[in-house]
């Protein structure tokens, strides 16, 4: 009784995703070849901003996509994929396991089982962060990979970067979680690596609507990257070519600047300012404006008369200054250790947050006037970006 078997096996599933009991819901052994059709579905309950969700993800030969439903939208969903796209389903909660079999001729066998499993069903979808992993295609494009899916001993450290990168993303995101529909920008995109483990995360594993652009002033690279995208089938990941300070994009929730190069940090951190992004993070590199201002102070100078402190004496007070520019514009801000030094000599990573309601511009500048009036810094891009018009 193929009929039966079915119907027994979608209320099982409709009771133990209601109330509470689902694990996951798979789906498998698709009809027909077709590259258009994912290899599988795997479905699981997720809460995301305070609501309770069925997260289906498709599983392609070449890629994974990420949607979310509500419960009842999801179980249809599933539903109609398996009268017309699969053969196999397999139901796993905390009470039973049941698995659906279909003939080519349309009968249908129901096998039961023990449950496997006794966690908790129902998880915080961003409760633990998962890693990019090596077999993604894209990464072998972007030639940290190999065919097969290992990552090369030329790709380890970038590899390692790509995920803390996202690491720290999926933290962020935790608690200042993006809009449907959000603008996500990477200015100074360069070879893209980042850029394209930060949609997958975004996109495929987070399940975010969101477009991401990489702004890049190589046409080689952006090219590239255009490649890899359309090939990878990332319809939303976009790369254009132009500089930092002049994209002005129609509106930014999450703003990026890895290793822009000297100003071209302060360039980007303004568009975010002006674009009211909610979130920013930037890696600065190459600090050179003010190292050839700076005046070591008489009372440091037997400390700081030596090449290699007073650079990184310059770049801390660069960047502290420009956690006080965003401070004042109404922005929360960490500075951290992005990745260990063996890593990456370009370590020091700034997140800022808005934080609505709470611009002190004031407190802050009487902050800054001090640490320059300290080492003697007569200016700092940031600071005449936002304010020489106001003087």
């Amino acid at each position: 009784m193929p009929d039966d078997a079915r119907t027994q096996f979608w209320e099982t599933a409709r009771r133990a995703t209601l109330f509470g009991r689902l694990v996951k819901l798979t789906l498998s052994k698709p009809r027909r070849k077709d590259a258009e059709l994912p290899r599988n579905l795997y479905a699981r309950p997720v809460e995301l901003k305070g609501e309770y969700q069925l997260q289906i993800t498709h599983r392609y030969v070449d890629r994974e996509e990420a949607k979310n439903f509500a419960y009842t939208e999801g179980l249809k969903y599933l539903q109609d994929e398996l009268s017309e796209n699969f053969y196999n389903a397999d139901l796993f909660s905390l009470d039973e396991q049941l698995s659906i079999m279909q003939s080519r001729k349309g009968n249908a066998r129901l096998r039961e089982q023990a449950p496997q499993h006794r966690e908790a069903a129902v998880t915080h979808d961003r409760e633990k962060f998962r890693a990019i992993a090596a077999d993604r295609p894209y990464l072998h494009a972007l030639g940290i990979t190999t065919a097969a899916g290992e990552v090369t001993a030329a790709g380890r450290r970038k590899y390692k970067q790509i995920n803390k990168f996202v690491e720290i993303v999926d933290g962020l995101l935790r608690d200042h979680p993006l809009p449907a529909g959000a603008q996500v920008v990477d200015m100074g995109s360069g070879s893209g690596y980042l850029t394209f483990a930060l949609y997958d995360h975004l996109v495929n594993t987070l399940g975010y609507d969101v477009r991401v652009t990489g702004v890049e002033l190589r046409p080689q690279l952006v090219d590239k990257c255009r490649h890899i995208a359309a090939d990878n089938h990332f319809t939303q990941l976009h790369f254009e070519e132009g500089y930092i300070d002049t994209y002005q994009p129609d509106r930014i929730d999450l703003l990026i600047a890895l290793h822009a190069c000297d100003t071209a940090t302060d360039d980007a951190l303004y568009q975010g300012i002006q674009a009211e992004a909610e979130i920013m993070i930037v890696a600065p590199c190459c600090q050179k404006q003010v190292r050839r201002d700076m005046v070591v102070p008489n009372d440091l100078k037997p400390l700081l008369d030596n090449g290699i402190l007073l650079e990184r004496q310059a770049a801390m007070v660069t960047d502290g200054l420009r956690a006080l520019y965003l401070q004042g514009a109404g922005y929360a801000t960490k500075l951290f250790e992005f990745i260990p030094l063996e890593h990456t000599a370009k370590n020091v990573m700034i997140t800022a947050v808005k934080q609505p309601g709470t611009t002190n511009r004031a407190g802050a500048q009487v902050q800054w006037e001090g640490v320059k009036q300290r080492f003697g810094v007569a200016r700092h891009r940031l600071e005449e970006l936002l304010y020489d018009d106001q003087r």
